[in-house]
């Protein structure tokens, strides 16, 4: 998101001491231009289908940011033969900080106010890092986090390309003077180091997006190129306004259309930014580079409009504002999903826009050309700390003093009840039949750090992402010991990881944990990111291979009834029949003998942030059986593939939902029954372990 308008280019001092201001016409063109930009971006967040690929719009605002900056720091050293670091800090502070910080402390109130109450410190974390400009870093690495990837999404979010500016800006002014001496002020050797590190950005954008898509998208090191290819068209600019009218005016069109067609084109499954992201980089430069020449029939005739100009002038603030209402404003109108249809999405947007005029007129403006900052960067660079202290200030108090989530009375301690029977099942139908209908007091752990705990398999970076093709020998239990267990699948496997290890530390196994994301144990290629997840069958092949060498007493499979085939067969139970046999059969070949766990039932939306919202009335968040069930079709399949080939089936089901009743609470006994809308919570797994037990000892035994 750009943070300068076009205007600045020539009513702003580009240092602290005196820039030229003369000769350098407003390019209402580049208003519109950033117009064209922020609504593509808001209505793609609005839901409109038709321009899934509207965040392009911030591609766009990287180039025209790069651009804009260069010029106004090659103007400065054109004349003056320096660059005031401490001024061009000093503008940035007065044009961003006013009305960010003013965003981030509305936003602050209304997460504390309606959003999730157990999710408050996570987005207090987001605030403070967007206050300081590195939530991007932060975003990236819950991005990469398989069990937080269907969390919603942080009203901070879209602060995440305002980062990714300010930290190319901590580099751009030093870089930029450092080559201008070396270069003696000639503008084609000052573009050559930045070209080799714009093609070097773009390289690593495009091999990080196949890699790992969250560093890709918000990375800086990999869109700094967008902002170094705005940086040498501004060098270029000299040189770009002696094009012909007639050429520059084709380019303008040209890089216009490009700008739109990545918009229509592209959408949320398009792997970006990697080499796609030359679409709307190169069409924001055409737009620019043809611009800067006079031509009668160029787009400036279409962008330098009266409106688009107008709305040009509040893209930052409309950027600010929009992405917030549309996170908070459906939580605070009752809406149980968090969810704004279109038409809704669109009324807040438009909300936003007006709230983006008033702080325009009531803020900014006030702020950036009051009279006590003319000429004193000190004043400026002063206020911007206190801004930013005071920002990052209400982000830890909010964190700090987290909204009250009402308990009730305490309940039995559901992994001592059953550690404790001597019928671990039976106590565990009593305690579901009679779940408490508040929130215990004495939950096993509070709600706010359920979504956050992770087993081991998870901390020592076992469970594979969804690039790795080989797997890691990850063992545990007692690593000497010669009856090998084994559990293998995808993340509703890795789920029981608590549960096997404490079995397994108990009774002297050698526990060996095979698991990645999304990844069937069926040996049928699945869908992932709109494209085949060829990556798990390459994998799965290998597990097996190593499961065939280890040689184990007993093989634990597991994995959600979620995902579809790439190519469907007309029978589809047919298909996950055969795909679970093969598997089936490949794993017993070992000697072992194999135990398939079927899916767990699965929640009402996010359980915990409902049972954070209704905490006094449980029943509200639980799920009554056949409903938990993802896809029956899966179930028949394993049970089919299982008789077929010898293999053991354990049904969760009685372990999660009352068998009388049929209801699936939230939480049992003191303990949360789900980490999420799928998987369990660490803790319940690790509770139920009692429960497991028998049917594992039977198999291990029997071999």
């Amino acid at each position: 998101m750009p943070s300068i308008t076009s205007a600045e280019t020539r009513t702003v001092p580009a240092s602290g001491r005196s820039a030229p201001r003369r000769g350098h016409a407003l390019r209402l063109d580049i208003q519109g231009l950033r117009a064209v930009a922020v609504g593509l971006v808001v209505l793609s967040h609005a839901g409109v289908s038709q321009v899934g690929g509207g965040y392009v719009g911030v591609d766009v605002f990287f180039v025209i940011s790069g651009s804009l900056i260069t010029s106004l720091l090659v103007r400065e050293l054109a004349a003056t033969g320096r660059v005031s670091v401490r001024s061009f800090y000093a503008r940035r502070a007065l044009r961003l900080l006013p009305a960010s910080s003013l965003v981030i402390a509305v936003t602050v109130g209304g997460a504390w106010l309606f959003l999730s109450k157990a999710r408050l410190a996570e987005y207090a974390g987001d605030a403070l890092a967007s206050a300081l400009y590195g939530v991007n870093f932060r975003l990236a690495a819950a991005g990469t986090d398989y069990l937080a990837q269907n969390s919603p999404p942080s009203p901070f979010q879209h602060f995440w390309s305002l980062a990714v500016e300010e930290q190319f800006y901590v580099v751009w002014p030093l870089l930029l003077v450092l080559t201008w001496r070396v270069a003696r002020g000639r503008r084609r050797l000052v573009a050559v180091p930045l070209g080799v590190l714009c093609l070097g950005s773009f390289a690593e954008g495009v091999l990080v997006t196949g890699s790992s898509a969250p560093w890709a998208y918000f990375g800086s090191l990999t869109r700094g190129w967008e902002l170094g290819v705005g940086a040498l068209l501004a060098l270029a600019a000299g040189r770009l306004e002696g094009l012909p009218g007639v050429l520059a005016g084709a380019l303008s069109w040209l890089g216009l259309a490009c700008v739109a067609l990545a918009a229509v084109w592209f959408d949320d499954g398009t792997p970006f930014p990697g080499y796609r992201a030359l679409l709307p980089v190169v069409g924001a430069v055409l737009v620019l580079a043809g611009g800067g020449a006079p031509a009668s029939y160029g787009v400036g005739w279409l962008l330098g409009r009266r409106p688009l100009v107008w709305l040009g002038g509040l893209s930052y603030g409309w950027y600010l504002w929009h992405w917030p209402l549309l996170v908070i404003a459906p939580a605070a109108l009752g809406r149980a999903d968090g969810r704004a249809e279109v038409p809704l999405a669109l009324g807040l947007c438009a909300a936003a826009l007006g709230l983006a005029w008033l702080t325009q007129r009531l803020v900014e403006n006030p702020v950036r050309f009051h009279r006590d900052f003319r000429r004193r960067p000190g004043r400026a660079l002063a206020l911007g700390v206190v801004l930013s202290a005071s920002a990052a200030a209400l982000a830890l108090t909010a964190r700090a003093v987290p909204p009250t989530i009402e308990v009730g009375d305490p309940a039995p301690a559901l992994a001592e009840a059953l550690s404790a029977a001597p019928a671990p099942q039976a106590r565990l139908t009593e305690l579901l039949a009679s779940s408490p209908t508040a929130l215990p007091s004495n939950l096993a752990l509070p709600l706010t750090e359920v979504k956050s705990s992770r087993s081991a398999v998870y901390r020592d970076g076992c469970h594979s992402a969804y690039a790795a093709t080989r797997t890691r020998p990850c063992v545990y239990g007692d690593r000497t010991s010669s009856r090998t267990v084994v559990l293998f699948g995808d993340s509703h496997a890795a789920q029981w990881f608590p549960a096997l290890e404490r079995l397994a530390t108990a009774r002297g196994w050698r526990l060996v944990s095979l698991t990645k994301a999304s990844c069937k144990v069926a040996d049928v290629t699945i869908v992932a990111d709109h494209k085949p997840y060829t990556a798990c069958d390459t994998w799965r092949a290998d597990a097996v291979a190593r499961i065939k060498a280890l040689r184990p007493a007993l093989v634990v499979v597991s994995s959600s009834d979620a995902g579809d085939p790439a190519r469907p067969a007309a029978d589809l139970l047919g298909q996950w029949t055969a795909g679970f046999e093969s598997t089936f059969r490949a794993l017993g070949a070992s000697g072992a003998r194999v135990a398939a766990l079927l899916d767990t039932p699965w929640p009402k939306g996010d359980p915990i942030d409902c049972a954070a919202r209704n905490s006094m009335q449980l029943r509200a968040c639980a799920k009554h059986l056949p409903d938990p069930a993802r896809d029956v079709t899966r179930s028949a399949a394993v049970r089919a593939a299982a008789s077929a080939s010898d293999a053991a089936v354990i049904d969760p089901a009685s372990w999660v939902c009352a068998p009388r009743t049929g209801v699936c609470p939230v939480v049992v006994g003191n303990t949360a029954v789900y980490r999420d809308d799928s998987h369990l919570s660490e803790a319940y797994a690790e509770a139920l372990a009692p429960v497991l037990a028998p049917s594992l000892d039977r198999l291990v035994g029997a071999r």
